[in-house]
């Protein structure tokens, strides 16, 4: 399909004064620069509609190389490292269970021979610390996994913000760890107490 243009000119005396043939001269390389786009490119049919183009587009998105990043699996990274943060501070059903284990096991160990310390210790100690030690692997993870995503080069700005907050969530359930760990915020209880 061709477009057809016509020249429209007005008087002789306009066009010689007011650059009139330069204004005809340009829009005849405008409407030639139009019919050239069109008869020229083989992928563009006049009849296509939008859906044409949105089809268009799809295929050109599922035909880019393989090593164009998209960022999704660094947002997801991201999400999963804020996630794993909070659990790391919040505490996690894993921990729980294996609390719940060594004061099963402490309780054995000290069920008719144990002295109090040794009670306090085995029964409520290795349970504190078992839970430090599992929320801390969260937190520890999370950060490696947030500290990841913020090394590698070229994501979107959410995507860094949801890894930052990741990093500073497990950074916080990692100090608290440790200091659950090492009795450094509250001590064991003693017997005489």
């Amino acid at each position: 399909m061709d477009i057809k243009t016509t020249e429209k000119t007005g008087p002789a005396g306009r066009d010689e004064k007011d650059g009139g043939a330069a204004e005809t001269a340009t829009t005849g390389a405008l409407d030639g620069a139009l019919d050239g786009d069109l008869t020229d490119d083989p992928d563009t049919d006049p009849a296509d509609g939008p859906e044409d183009d949105l089809e268009d587009g799809l295929e050109d998105e599922a035909a880019a190389p393989a090593g164009k990043e998209t960022g999704v699996g660094a947002g997801a990274a991201a999400v999963v490292s804020a996630a794993l943060g909070a659990v790391a501070l919040t505490g996690t059903w894993t921990g729980k269970v294996v609390s719940e284990r060594e004061t099963l096991v402490g309780q054995i160990k000290t069920s008719g021979s144990g002295t109090p310390a040794q009670q306090i210790s085995e029964i409520y100690g290795d349970a504190w610390h078992s839970t430090a030690l599992v929320n801390g692997a969260f937190a520890l993870v999370a950060l490696i996994v947030a500290v990841a995503v913020l090394v590698l080069p070229r994501h979107p700005s959410w995507v860094r913000a949801v890894a930052t907050a990741g990093a500073v969530l497990a950074g916080l359930g990692l100090l608290l760890s440790i200091g659950t760990y090492f009795d450094l915020f509250l001590s064991l209880p003693t017997a005489g107490s």
